[in-house]
């Protein structure tokens, strides 16, 4: 995607999407992290619910089982008081031959102003862009990307961490298959972070050129040196081929044993987008370890899906000079409804 058609999605254009972090700029990004900061307070309310999207519709539209990512979509949405639509694909059309485009096309014909798609081939979130007026929020495509994802990993990271500039993390595993590695990767290096991926020669792309990393087939010399080890999951659903002899030996090498989590430097953070092989990629044990975070990232999801959602959709033209979106006195008063739904202009660049 070029800078220009990038800067159409959530910095300018009269389309609003979500496809990639390469659709962000670094103050894109620490945008969105500051507005996650205002919802995560909404979180811990008695009352976790904002009307700041009241009249909006944000659907569901999964190609692939998720259970993380779309009850944390969900969520988000009904706490900012949009209406969702959830879309099932077992029991849909598609199970009739209907293609994807004409399933979009029809439920726009219901009125909708945001899709959350996810989808087992990459680049079908892009696709469903130009078919419709909806803002469209990539929740995960084949290997290419999961941007809401790495929004929630570097949150959770700064909450501990301050600032990213010149941490040094790994991304463990395999990266060959993995989206959120690859949104990962874009994220830690645009907020300055050096990040090493780690894994045997066929868990790696064919050309990491693309990318500024090192990359390394030793674990064990790397742990020491690092601020976050952030181990991904074996992804044997994708995978077409034997790539690793067998599951013990891949942990024997490359596993997040307690042995190798006792080598970490004090304050380091062991991260995992879940779901978790225990015993495979990490160990029961080091996954509830308090330097752990991978229930807070869970956590995180829900308010940075949050901020996503309403940079979207709400808040119109100027949002520094907009009311903020829990300024409103009951249910009632949407302080971000300024318009018809479909109705929508929010700028990074105006935010700032």
């Amino acid at each position: 995607m070029s800078t220009d058609t990038a800067r159409e999605h959530l910095g300018g254009g009269s389309a609003r999407h979500l496809l990639a972090i390469s659709d962000l700029h670094r103050d894109d990004i620490e945008d969105l992290l500051e507005l996650t900061e205002t919802f995560v307070e909404v979180g811990r309310r008695p009352i976790p619910k904002v009307p700041a999207l009241r009249g909006r519709t944000v659907v569901s539209l999964f190609f692939e089982d998720s259970t993380r990512t779309r009850l944390s979509f969900e969520t988000a949405a009904k706490r900012l008081s949009a209406d969702t639509m959830s879309f099932a694909v077992s029991s849909s059309s598609v199970n009739k031959g209907e293609s994807v485009r004409d399933t979009i096309e029809t439920i726009e014909a219901m009125g909708i102003d945001a899709v959350v798609v996810r989808h087992r081939s990459s680049g079908v979130p892009a696709q469903i862009a130009g078919w419709t007026n909806a803002s469209v929020v990539n929740a995960g495509d084949g290997w290419h990307q999961h941007p809401t994802q790495a929004l929630l990993d570097a949150y959770t990271a700064r909450t501990h961490l301050g600032s990213l500039e010149g941490r040094h993390v790994a991304i463990v595993g395999d990266i060959k298959h993995s989206r959120v590695a690859r949104s990962n990767i874009e994220m830690f290096t645009a907020l300055g972070a050096e990040v090493t991926l780690v894994a045997p020669p066929t868990l790696l792309p064919s050309s990491t050129n693309a990318w500024q990393v090192n990359v390394s087939n030793d674990l064990d010399a790397v742990l020491p040196t690092l601020d976050i080890c952030y181990v991904l999951r074996m992804q044997q659903e994708r995978m077409t081929e034997a790539l690793v002899p067998s599951l013990r030996e891949y942990t024997a090498c490359f596993g997040l044993t307690s042995e190798r989590a006792d080598r970490l430097r004090a304050g380091a953070l062991i991260m995992h987008p879940g779901p978790m092989n225990r015993g495979v990629e990490i160990a029961g044990e080091v996954a509830d370890r308090p330097n752990a975070v991978i229930i807070e990232q869970v956590a995180n999801g829900v308010a940075v899906r949050m901020a996503v959602l309403f940079m979207l959709l709400g808040s119109g033209r100027h949002l520094s000079a907009a009311p903020s979106p829990l300024d409103a006195s009951s249910p009632g008063d949407s302080p971000t409804a300024d318009g018809p739904a479909g109705d929508v202009d929010v700028s990074m660049e105006d935010a700032r």
